[in-house]
């Protein structure tokens, strides 16, 4: 059972270095800064920003320390929402069309663990 904690946790820290270096490698598009920067997005959008980017950091944590009937059902729900928030939240640069493919892929991976992790194997 820790194993699948552990696993899980790991296959969220690949998610998450994948999203960061995504979005630092996205600031080397043309335009993609003064973009952000003459947007002005108004405080309720960068805080829902926020609330999303922090599902798969509180994930890492939660993958490890949830009794697993909670912890199947926060994988999936998480993984879920990730999947939506970078499919939805992107853009079509190819760079980034190549970390969202990985992402959705690791993704993937998490929810049909979560989904085949059973029960009986509680603690």
């Amino acid at each position: 059972m820790n194993d699948m904690k552990s696993t899980l946790s790991t296959l969220w820290i690949f998610v998450m270095f994948t999203m960061v270096f995504a979005d630092i490698i996205g600031f080397l598009n043309t335009g993609f800064l003064e973009q952000m920067i003459a947007m002005k997005p108004h405080e309720g959008l960068v805080l829902a920003v926020a609330v999303m980017a922090e599902i798969p950091i509180a994930m890492i944590v939660l993958s490890r320390f949830l009794p697993t009937k909670h912890n199947r059902r926060a994988n999936i729900a998480g993984g879920v929402f990730t999947i939506v928030w970078v499919i939805g939240g992107g853009n079509l640069s190819l760079s980034y069309i190549f970390f969202a493919t990985i992402e959705t892929v690791a993704l993937l991976g998490i929810i049909r663990l979560a989904w085949q992790w059973r029960e009986e194997a509680q603690e």
